[in-house]
């Protein structure tokens, strides 16, 4: 387990150095220049020679390899670099941000399966009735709505019909947590939405399947009650795929957080990346992909292990 584990970690270099290189070269491609925006003369008239010294200052004339060589030397010695905006440490502003977008992922995951399970379960024990096809339409729904509108509709409708806006501050789950479910309430059902109905499709097709073999036929034929063949022996070999699913899900929501966290103003690591790359603040975006990336390959490998712990079968050598 050891050896897999640090197989999967290792694994984990080169798709970091991937999206990293990928989004340097992005943001060298992009129009703009953070020297410009820090001057506030973008797409105006600007004195060259104090641009010029700017961008000495900020290490930006020199050539690109040596930027990029020299970040990810920074990054061997676990040194995110120093935002060109702020002039902050990336580090710090990444620990600043990370526990809102945590606290936002966490809670849109809890509600996907509180929400995905039951509808997959029911969906199948009740196959081609009334309640079924509700179902499926309400996840076909949440499949087809996008993140970003379905967020606006719930602002437009609440601030129409509450007078509720977002708040101007949000508290964290490890300082204030009812009031930060409180907060997070609505942006994580927008987060969570189509998860729980990818999840729930999933959960739906597998757990017919299951009731279909012959070990639930015999269950039923010793008289076992419809509950304990479902719950007792269907669900837990049903979850499975479902578990994966959750994985990739999860995922998802990072980067889904990105726009949501948009939306709803939330100031976590999303907002921060946006307000990155309008800035063209290329250090901080490299941090904040580098930290998105790290946190997807461990969520995965924690679902790998869950995996092989909820089937006996699976062992990793």
């Amino acid at each position: 387990m050891q050896a897999y584990i640090l197989r999967r970690l290792l694994w984990a270099i080169p798709t970091i150095l991937g999206a990293v290189t990928i989004i340097f070269l992005l943001m060298n491609v992009l129009p703009g220049d953070i020297a410009m925006v820090i001057l506030g003369e973008e797409g105006g008239q600007i004195d060259p020679q104090q641009y010029a010294v700017l961008r000495e200052q900020l290490g930006l004339n020199r050539p690109l390899y040596e930027q990029y060589f020299s970040w990810l030397w920074g990054l061997c010695r676990f040194d995110l670099g120093t935002s060109l905006w702020t002039g902050q440490s990336v580090a710090s502003e990444i620990a600043h941000r990370l526990p809102y977008t945590l606290a936002l992922v966490i809670f849109a995951t809890l509600i996907s399966i509180i929400i995905a399970i039951p509808i997959g379960v029911l969906s199948a024990i009740r196959q081609d009735s009334w309640l079924d096809y509700t179902l499926r339409s309400g996840v076909i729904a949440g499949i087809s709505l996008p993140n970003f509108w379905f967020g606006m509709l719930i602002i437009l409708f609440m601030v129409s019909v509450f007078r509720w806006i977002p708040p101007m501050e949000y508290a964290t789950l490890w300082s204030q947590p009812l009031v930060a479910i409180q907060q997070l309430f609505f942006p994580a059902i927008t987060l969570g939405l189509r998860g729980s109905a990818a999840s729930a499709r999933m959960m739906r097709s597998s757990m017919l399947e299951v009731l279909r073999e012959d070990y639930v036929r015999t269950a039923r034929a010793k008289g076992l009650t419809e509950r304990a063949v479902v719950y007792a022996h269907s669900l837990r070999n049903a979850i499975l795929p479902v578990v994966t699913m959750f994985g990739m899900e999860l995922a998802f929501m990072f980067a889904g957080a990105v726009i949501i966290e948009t939306v709803f103003n939330i100031p976590g690591v999303g907002l921060l990346l946006i307000d990155a790359i309008n800035r063209r603040d290329i250090v901080l975006v490299q941090g904040v992909v580098v930290t998105l990336v790290l946190i997807v390959v461990v969520v995965n490998l924690a679902v790998d292990l869950l995996y092989a712990w909820i089937d006996p079968r699976i062992r990793y050598r």
